[in-house]
């Protein structure tokens, strides 16, 4: 009888322990959408592994407006249509009634998406695309609903546009990977990826969990939305819109297969969104995995850019390669130099002469910038920030010389008298060598 009341027991803590892994792990979900029950589907399997009758989760009012309060704190510019988010606050419960309608009875039609081009270094230019405020507010209520059925399956090798992971995680493992010997990388780029997902092939890796027509027609209405580029307008055969809240998520859909061929040959893969490493323990491996991506994205209509994807040993000079901001070689991570540039950039751009604001108005906006920058690059060569703090201080020497209508040209040796770095820090002007220092004082 003992024997059988701690069997019990022993049942109990495990099935409470469980219990409580999947809250945790589950957290981040919408409550009102995955109920308990519906999370213990999830955890289990649904009958024939596809989920039915799941629109009417996506027009629920409450949804709608979580979603709303989602996209009104992202702010944004306005779409198409003109309307701003804070023209759509003035309405919100009107809006978000007819939105809540018209997908009930079938009526709603995505609006065109409105393209800019924003600057992506190197003199290039990155398209994106903006949605309406009220697509976003359903594309936001559409990935709240599926976003935990394809988180589900997605491996751990993903860290892009996923909750609770991120680039640091990503940085994380492959310095775990480099350590312990898997040097040999293979460093692809994909070409003009989001422009080039093939549509046909994303719906069957929708519908092979997804069975709510309507949630699939919706999801095609958006990749078949029109796009208008100043006096330009087109409806797009492939890709999905950068810009859009739903593309990233379908875009690790697409790549989803690939991560399951990677791991499944037993090689290691470090994706964040469509950029990825394999990192490998010797030549032949490499050699394997890139002729495995190689015959994957040709048969998914997909392109390796032909000058930026190699494969090397990064322990050797020259041999290295970049990933999310960084350049890992010779066994150090150093911070690559077109994240130095437009770094230095952005400073440029805050610290300009003829910019009116006193030296406070100045700091208080560049103190952001460092502080942000360097969340991100702290743990790379302790050398790389000095050279950023003398040149912020420059800069600001050089608005303070305008100031007193000096000339701006040059360096006075006078100026490093005359504002010492002491003067600046009396200023709360952020230091990155000081808060490298911090840092590394830190017990571990």
């Amino acid at each position: 009888m003992d024997r059988n009341k701690q069997e019990q027991s022993r049942e109990c803590l495990t099935e409470a322990k469980q219990e409580t892994e999947a809250t945790a792990k589950w957290s981040w979900v919408e409550a009102s959408i995955w109920t308990e029950r519906m999370l213990a589907a999830l955890e289990n399997g649904v009958k024939g592994g596809k989920w039915f009758s799941l629109i009417d989760k996506v027009y629920a009012p409450r949804t709608l407006e979580r979603a709303w309060k989602k996209v009104h704190s992202n702010r944004g510019a306005a779409g198409v249509d003109k309307v701003s988010t804070e023209r759509f606050a003035s309405r919100a419960e009107h809006y978000l009634a007819e939105l809540s309608t018209a997908l009930c009875n079938g009526s709603y039609r995505p609006e065109g998406i409105r393209r800019v081009h924003i600057p992506k270094g190197g003199g290039k230019r990155r398209p994106l695309g903006i949605p309406t405020v009220k697509d976003r507010i359903v594309q936001t209520a559409l990935k709240m609903v599926l976003e935990p059925i394809f988180e589900e399956e997605f491996l751990p090798s993903s860290y892009g546009f996923r909750p609770g992971r991120g680039c640091k995680d990503a940085l994380r493992e492959v310095d775990q990977l480099l350590k312990s010997g898997f040097t040999w990388v293979v460093d692809a780029d994909l070409q003009s990826y989001f422009d080039t997902i093939q549509h046909r092939a994303l719906m069957d890796q929708v519908e092979a969990r997804v069975s709510d027509g309507r949630i699939i027609g919706l999801i095609e209405s958006y990749l078949q939305q029109e796009v208008f580029d100043g006096l330009s307008r087109w409806t797009p055969t492939s890709g999905t819109p950068q810009g859009a809240i739903i593309s990233p998520l379908l875009a690790n859909l697409y790549l989803h297969p690939l991560d399951e061929l990677i791991a499944a040959e037993g090689l290691r893969m470090v994706r964040y969104a469509d950029d990825f490493v394999i990192l490998c323990r010797n030549p032949r491996d490499a050699q394997r995995a890139l002729h495995l991506v190689q015959q994957w994205t040709s048969g998914h209509g997909l392109q390796l850019h032909p000058d930026k994807t190699r494969l090397g040993d990064c322990t050797q000079a020259g041999q290295g390669f970049e990933f999310l901001g960084y350049r890992f070689e010779g066994g150090r991570r150093h911070v690559r130099r077109k994240s130095l540039k437009a770094l230095r950039d952005k400073i440029r751009a805050k610290t300009g002469r003829s910019r009116g604001d006193s030296l406070e108005r100045i700091i208080a906006d560049l103190n952001p910038t460092l502080r942000g920058w360097f969340a991100y690059f702290k743990h790379a060569n302790a050398r790389t920030f000095r050279p950023i703090d003398g040149f912020v201080r420059r800069r600001l020497r050089s608005v303070l010389r305008s100031h007193l209508r000096r000339p701006g040209r040059g360096v006075c040796l006078n100026d490093h008298l005359r504002w010492p770095n002491a003067f600046f820090a009396n200023q709360r002007l952020f230091t990155m060598h000081e808060a490298r220092l911090a840092l590394a004082s830190q017990p571990r």
